[in-house]
């Protein structure tokens, strides 16, 4: 009698494993084996069942909430240069402007003429011009158009040149002409017209006494 229980309680086993198997790569095989199991008798338990099979994978959960934002990360490198654009299309010519306005405003001038003149001084004021200047930041600018004389003299030299307010210009230089003679003792009188040009700066504003003289060369 407890040889007929054993065998039966073993097939059953055996039964129930193939029941618990899975399919690999083509093969059967069982998930799990029984052997030996038997209920229990009286006041003895029985020996543990074979374990149930795993459940099915639960629902995905819901999403959370958006996290804290997280500190400023460090400053980026600097990027390289650029190439360089195209050149853009040309601007439109612009308004003539007025007249009046920049450094066309600060002009000032005035022309001083004589005719006739006939003055025999080898030394000396030849003629004075009267000129109101407007700015102190402004250069004077003066010129000298007319016959100058030398005559009858042997290594003469002289020199004609502008005066203001009754001094040579100093910035930059004095305005002057130069006439020489090597040889003419008793026999050269030269007319020629000649023109002497310069401009003078640091001269206030105001009257000016433009004078243009004559006078030996110097040394």
């Amino acid at each position: 009698m407890l040889s007929l229980l054993i065998i039966l309680l073993a097939t059953i086993c055996v039964a129930t494993g193939n029941l618990n198997s899975k399919q690999t790569g083509g093969q059967t095989t069982p998930s799990s084996f029984c052997c030996a199991c038997q209920p229990g008798t009286h006041d003895k338990p029985g020996t543990p069942g074979i374990p149930g099979r795993d459940g099915r994978d639960g629902r995905d959960g819901y999403q959370g909430p958006a996290g804290m934002t997280g500190p400023a990360g460090p400053p980026g490198l600097q990027g390289t240069k650029g190439e360089t654009g195209a050149q853009g299309p040309s601007g439109r010519k612009g308004e003539r402007g007025d007249a009046t306005s920049g450094l066309i405003s600060h002009k000032n001038w005035k022309e001083c003429a004589w005719k006739d003149l006939n003055d025999g001084k080898d030394n000396g004021l030849i003629k004075e011009c009267l000129f109101n200047k407007n700015f102190s930041d402004t250069s004077l600018h003066v010129y000298w158009t007319g016959v100058l004389r030398i005559y009858s003299c042997d290594n003469c030299c002289k020199r004609w040149y502008f005066t203001f307010n009754g001094a040579e210009c100093s910035g930059p230089v004095p305005i002057d002409g130069i006439v020489y003679l090597s040889k003419g003792s008793g026999k050269l009188n030269l007319y020629r017209v000649r023109h002497i040009e310069g401009h003078c700066n640091n001269i206030h504003k105001g009257k000016v006494r433009v004078g243009f003289w004559v006078g030996n060369c110097r040394g």
